[in-house]
This record gives C-alpha cells, structure tokens and sequence, in this order.
C-alpha cells in the first residue's frame, strides 16, 4: 500500500509538472524579448529611437505572440516572430521582429492595412510596410518571407 501510495505521489507530481512545462512551453515569443535580455533591450531602443509615430504596443514590444521560430539570415541565426497588439487586430496591424540569438541585433516589419479593408481586396496591395532598426537588404528579405507564410497575405 505504501508503494502504491508514493507511485501516485510521483505520478501527479510529474502530471503537475507537464501542466507547468505546457503553460510555459519555454519557447520565446516577441512580447517577451525586452524582459529576457537587456542586450534586445538595448538594441530595440536603438532601433527605435529616432522614429516618430510609433504605437506604443510597437515602442514596448508589448501584445499578443506566437512563439519565435529559429532560422539564418547569411549564415548568421537569428529568431523571428510577429507581434500584434491584439489578436483581432493583427489583419490590420502586425509588427514582424527579426532578433539576433546574441540579442545584440534586432530588426522589425512594421505592416499596416487599411481597417475594413473588404475581403475581396489584396491586403498585399493595400498595405504600407515600414522598416525598423535599418536592416540591410538581406534581413529585409527575411522579415517579408516571414509575413509571406501568412496563408492571408495575397
């Protein structure tokens, strides 16, 4: 009985820990980015720091992401994500970040659509798309194939 009684011990400690492991799936999402590091920090507030007009949900990175998905821009990795300030707001407004693994390099896709923009009308060819943290062309080219794979995106 005693054996029985620490095999289930055991077996509802490891059940609370998966719960604990899905909540916090330990992967990076872009609303996280300035609290785990303060090389991002430092790197998105340069990024940031000469442009005018921002949304603050894009100045604090703060809002809704999925988790980063790790890739190469000229042999270089780095973790790319998109940001939304909300998720019902995330077809007309989304913010794609591309940053360094070393957080000491940090670029983003700033893309907007008109709102109400009717379904029957390219978002593609409604939208402005402004650059920030001055990638150069290659990293350009990684921001725009990331919001490419959005199956919306035409």
């Amino acid at each position: 009985m005693r054996n029985l009684t620490h095999l289930l011990a055991a077996a509802l400690l490891m059940g609370g820990s998966a719960a604990t492991l899905a909540a916090n799936d330990g992967q990076v999402r872009v609303n996280e980015l300035l609290s785990s590091s303060s090389d991002y920090r430092q790197a998105w507030t340069q990024a940031v720091q000469k442009e005018e007009r921002l949304p603050e949900w894009v100045m604090n990175l703060s809002g809704v992401a999925e988790p980063m998905t790790a890739t190469t821009q000229d042999g270089d990795p780095y973790r790319v994500g998109v940001l939304c300030e909300t998720a019902e707001s995330c077809r007309s407004q989304r913010l794609i970040v591309a940053g360094s693994l070393d957080g000491k390099d940090i670029y983003a896709l700033l893309v907007t659509v008109p709102a109400g923009l009717p379904n029957d009308k390219s978002p593609k060819s409604h939208a402005t798309q402004r650059y920030l943290g001055n990638p150069d062309k290659g990293t350009k080219t990684l921001l725009e194939e990331q919001l490419l794979k959005d199956p919306n995106w035409y």
